[in-house]
């Protein structure tokens, strides 16, 4: 199994920046890509961006430009740095496992606030 833990989340105004983390432990070699996805009250998970084991990132066009997916592998951790933050990407944020096999893993979220 693999287990997230994300962190970083809180409160910013318009146009700031925050830098979300995403904590992998258990059984690392079996992850192939981390993704983060974001939801809001009312709607659908929407995803945000991918990095692949290969580092490959791939981004959702509403945040492409601002916002960048990266690792770190000595720590086994994904970043999601957020910049020029508008009020529509207030939400709570998820960093997502895909594995080569066994079941996806998910973390508990991690609340962002984009408010003046």
């Amino acid at each position: 199994q693999v287990q997230l833990v994300e962190s970083g989340g809180g409160l910013v105004q318009p146009g700031g920046s925050l830098r979300l983390s995403c904590l992998a432990s258990g059984d690392i070699p079996t992850i192939k890509k981390i993704r983060w996805y974001r939801q809001t009250p009312g709607k659908q998970r929407e995803w945000v961006a991918t990095i692949t084991n290969g580092g490959t990132t791939v981004y959702a066009d509403s945040v492409k430009g601002r916002f960048t997916i990266s690792r770190d592998n000595g720590v086994n951790t994904v970043l999601l740095q957020m910049n020029s933050l508008r009020p529509e990407d207030a939400a709570v944020y998820y960093c997502n496992a895909e594995r080569y096999f066994g079941a996806a893993s998910w973390g508990q979220g991690t609340q962002v606030t984009v408010s003046s």
